[in-house]
């Protein structure tokens, strides 16, 4: 191929998309990037680039926050033209969010092939937008590109053609690999490392269970937090029963 554009939008995307990246330049295979800006302050976006070693986004399209259907629509809105002004031949695009879904309808109505990172997970929850996004993205995209047998076995199970299926592993583990030597290991003491964001989590009754496990198991080891935006909004507005002093629980802000 002469020109894969891959597309991202949230910090999952940048860390999914990162090593993909990379790959594609060492093969010297041209590629653009586009930023679709779903997340885009500096603590969810730009130190993503900074500390993956990222180049800055070819196009960034500045969606910035909204419904689900306003993000949706204004992904493809501002993605068309770019597509039809670069016309790549492959259009990548990883994950579950809504920049994920609205890129692959764009580039599928462009007659672009799609590739899905990720591709095949399932929740079996459609009250989950990120559901409704993988389903979508899988039907139309061209090259599903899995990490686990049960995406195979979900993918086929749609109708999926088998031969649009290839198994390359978790890209996530890549960056993993590579951030390697910035981890600064303890000989005395355990650490867990705590995300939680998802909105069938973090927006009812449930947060406040989770939250209370995490206090007690940051009486046993530390318990490290990197809140999302999302997520502290939600423990700030639910502060009867839910802490985070407990134990030795390291709270940060992104």
């Amino acid at each position: 191929m002469r020109k894969i554009l891959s597309v991202v939008g949230t910090r999952p995307n940048l860390m999914k998309t990162a090593p993909v990246l990379a790959a594609l330049e060492r093969r010297g295979i041209d590629q653009l990037l586009v930023h679709t800006g779903q997340h885009y302050d500096a603590a969810m976006s730009q130190v993503f680039f900074d500390e993956l070693g990222i180049r800055p986004p070819d196009h960034f399209l500045e969606v910035g926050s909204g419904t689900h259907a306003e993000q949706t629509a204004r992904v493809m809105e501002r993605l068309e033209p770019v597509l039809v002004a670069e016309q790549p031949e492959l259009v990548l695009v990883p994950g579950d969010v809504n920049s994920t879904m609205a890129s692959a309808l764009v580039a599928a109505k462009l007659d672009i092939p799609v590739g899905h990172i990720e591709a095949g997970l399932r929740s079996f929850d459609r009250s989950m937008p990120e559901e409704l996004n993988r389903v979508v993205t899988d039907a139309v995209a061209e090259v599903l590109l899995i990490h686990s047998p049960e995406a195979k076995d979900n993918l086929l199970r749609e109708g999926r053609p088998e031969e649009s299926i290839h198994y390359v592993g978790n890209t996530m583990i890549d960056t993993l690999v590579a951030m390697r030597g910035r981890f600064v290991p303890s000989a005395h003491e355990n650490h867990v490392v705590v995300t939680l964001h998802r909105p069938a989590l973090v927006d009812g009754p449930l947060l406040a269970q989770v939250m209370a496990q995490l206090a007690r198991l940051a009486q046993q080891m530390t318990v490290v937090f990197p809140v999302h935006p999302r997520t502290r909004a939600r423990i700030a507005s639910a502060s009867s029963g839910v802490s985070t002093s407990a134990g030795r629980c390291r709270v940060t802000s992104r």
